[in-house]
């Protein structure tokens, strides 16, 4: 029955959500090792499984030593085949439906506090071309919340400094909005008056941000900035350009945004992956009760 259950399963998987064959492949792998955990041999088996029963495989792959990133995704295998499983008859409930990619099994983004991300971006040297290119492309990153990638990749003509915003293409090439607050405008303008042209040294790139030797700046160039301004900033936690992405979400989130519009800026486009930074604000907070209250 396990066999036939599965291969109806690939089936549906190949047919109608026309997945690779490399994910179908992860997927079988991950059900498989589910099944033989729950020691799941006729369907009367799988009637009976539970929302515990997951939970405690899912804990169970942790002892084992998976990554948060692979526990991920064998939960997104179950949920998928409970689903099939529903949607064909076979049950009637779904045990994973109340189930989150939580702490457990997901990890989350590393951000940085308010005062961390200003000692960040107090950094650069203001007089000089490269500190005063840096501060602008900090500012951006912090006030827009865009990738990496999107930040290097923006053109000139991607920047209205007048209405106060940016458009990014994100994945998919999908463009989108994102508004800039007056210190980003500012050191923006900055950059542009002050040190671009001299940068270029009278090449011309579209894009916004050119290196030191007046070509448009790499991933790799961009991640060695922002390393040496965390180092100097006196930052111990782990920090990577994406870091101020998620701060980005999380203090928008703790200013009292909504989530539907975060996700805009953001460019999710399934919310779901805009609501793990409502765990953050959950784990904040907890750190916050522990160290407060008296009887924490």
């Amino acid at each position: 029955m396990k066999d036939i259950l599965l291969d109806e399963f690939v089936n549906y998987l190949v047919v109608e959500k026309r997945l690779s064959r490399n994910t179908i492949d992860a997927y079988y792998r991950d059900i498989l090792r589910f099944l033989t955990f729950i020691g799941y041999n006729i369907i009367d088996d799988l009637k009976k499984t539970r929302r515990n029963d997951i939970t405690s495989y899912l804990m169970s792959l942790m002892k084992e030593g998976l990554s948060s990133s692979s526990r991920a995704r064998h939960l997104i295998s179950i949920k998928g085949f409970y689903r099939f499983m529903l949607n064909e008859g076979f049950l009637e409930d779904d045990p994973t439906v109340n189930i989150e990619s939580r702490r457990s099994w997901r990890k989350l983004p590393d951000v940085l506090s308010i005062q961390e991300v200003d000692r960040l971006l107090g950094q650069p040297d203001k007089d000089s071309l490269l500190g005063i290119r840096d501060m602008a492309m900090l500012e951006i990153l912090y006030a827009a919340g865009v990738r990496v990638s999107e930040l290097i990749s923006l053109k000139l003509n991607d920047v209205n400094l007048d209405a106060g915003y940016i458009i990014s293409f994100g994945k998919g090439s999908k463009e989108r909005i994102i508004p800039i607050g007056e210190s980003a405008k500012e050191k923006t303008i900055r950059y542009l008056n002050h040190s671009r042209q001299r940068l270029l040294k009278g090449r011309s790139i579209p894009e916004l941000f050119a290196n030191h030797s007046g070509k448009r700046m790499s991933r790799q160039g961009f991640w060695k900035i922002i390393k040496k301004y965390a180092k100097s900033a006196g930052i111990k936690t782990g920090i990577s350009p994406h870091s101020l992405r998620h701060s980005f979400a999380t203090h928008l989130l703790e200013g009292g945004a909504d989530l539907r519009s975060v996700q805009q800026m953001l460019g999710h486009a399934d919310i779901s992956s805009t609501q793990i930074y409502t765990h953050v604000l959950k784990e904040r907070l907890r750190e916050v009760y522990d160290k407060s209250h008296p009887r924490a």
